[in-house]
């Protein structure tokens, strides 16, 4: 069995695409582009779609052509618009877990339970289903029905798929790829992951659940993990409340001001080595629990099965691509296309929360794997 010694992020392969934006979740579709998602952002000056500078979009999805630094982004029409200056009065949601099955592709957005600007404890309290039957062209809600953005008062649990779980938990949704078209799937069922609550012990806990590929709109298809058996195999239940931890990340990286904002993982699985690979984050805080007070954490893990068991091969406790000590990154995503053919190396996007500078958008950058 391959085991991964170390992992190292290779400074002079970083590329910033410009523009603007965050998050960057992606799947890798049938027809081999990669689809993202932009949160908080104009998008790219030179591509249709683009808003001016007072405007931003709250979420959206982009494909992608091509391989670093030769990259195209590819505006999607269809997407229904939702712009942050139409938050006070529409919901707001931001585009996290995504996953392309055939002709489908499918986001989990997650929703704060008030404006960030207003109300007490913000905080990411549900997630939404949207989904396309066209590679993106058009978008229907989980029940079939066109998407809209509705009003913050028409939310409900007969349109969210998750919301006001037990500790908030699964309300940053990450779907675990697996290939292309998810080819490497073997058992016929979509892995999500999340952090397990919104305060330090729960968000630095992951926990997952899964969901027949066919029935991934069905909420009561979906079994939780629970814990793993002495021989890998993993028990599932299909009640919520009898979950538990897939891992536990270090402490101490979760902020207290603004709303909590960590620990939202990506995972894929890396073909030629047989393993998953993850890649999280910590919230570097200052002293009294500011988001973005210093430079955040990173590390990378591995594992022969998205339940674990995983095991750390990389920790950075002060993240700085390119040595900047101003670096701020977060949101580390491996993009699943770009992983070597030899399982050597992949690409990590990431963002910089440096808005003064030309950073604050899709960055990437090569990692190299050692094994034995």
């Amino acid at each position: 069995m391959t085991h991964i010694i170390s992992m190292e992020r290779l400074e002079e392969t970083v590329f910033r695409s410009g523009g603007s934006g965050d998050n960057w979740h992606m799947t890798w579709a049938e027809d081999d582009l990669q689809y993202v998602g932009l949160c908080d952002g104009q998008g790219w000056p030179e591509m249709e779609g683009y808003v001016r500078k007072e405007h931003a979009y709250n979420s959206r999805i982009y494909a992608i052509r091509g391989d670093p630094p030769d990259i195209r982004f590819i505006h999607l029409p269809g997407f229904p618009d939702l712009l942050s200056e139409e938050a006070p009065n529409v919901n707001r949601y931001y585009g996290f877990g995504i996953i392309a099955l055939g002709r489908c592709i499918y986001q989990f957005l997650s929703t704060p339970n008030h404006p960030f600007t207003s109300g007490p404890d913000p905080r990411f309290v549900g997630a939404r289903l949207i989904y396309s039957q066209d590679l993106g062209q058009s978008w229907l809600n989980q029940d079939g029905s066109p998407v809209h953005w509705a009003p913050w008062a028409a939310r409900s649990r007969a349109n969210m798929v998750f919301l006001d779980e037990p500790g908030e938990t699964f309300s940053l949704l990450t779907v675990v790829q697996m290939g292309r078209n998810y080819q490497h799937n073997r058992d016929g069922y979509v892995y999500v992951c999340a952090p397990n609550g919104n305060v330090e012990g729960s968000m630095n806990q992951l926990v997952m659940f899964r969901a027949p590929r066919e029935r991934l709109l069905e909420r009561a298809s979906y079994e939780f993990f629970v814990s793993r058996r002495r021989d890998g195999s993993a028990r599932w239940s299909s009640d919520i409340s009898a979950r538990g931890p897939v891992h536990t990340f270090p402490a101490g990286w979760v902020n207290t001001k603004l709303h909590p904002y960590a620990w939202h993982p990506s995972v894929a699985y890396n073909a030629p080595l047989g393993l998953y690979l993850m890649a999280n984050w910590g919230m570097g805080c200052d002293a009294n629990g500011m988001w973005f007070g210093k430079p955040g954490y990173l590390g990378f893990w591995s594992a022969p099965n998205p339940w674990g068991p995983w095991e750390q091969v990389h920790e950075e406790t002060a993240w700085l691509p390119e040595g900047d000590a101003n670096a701020r990154a977060y949101q580390p995503q491996i993009c699943p296309r770009w992983i070597a053919e030899d399982g050597k190396s992949f690409w990590l996007a990431y963002t910089d929360f440096q808005p003064q500078q030309p950073r604050y958008c899709f960055n990437c950058q090569k990692v190299a794997i050692r094994t034995r």
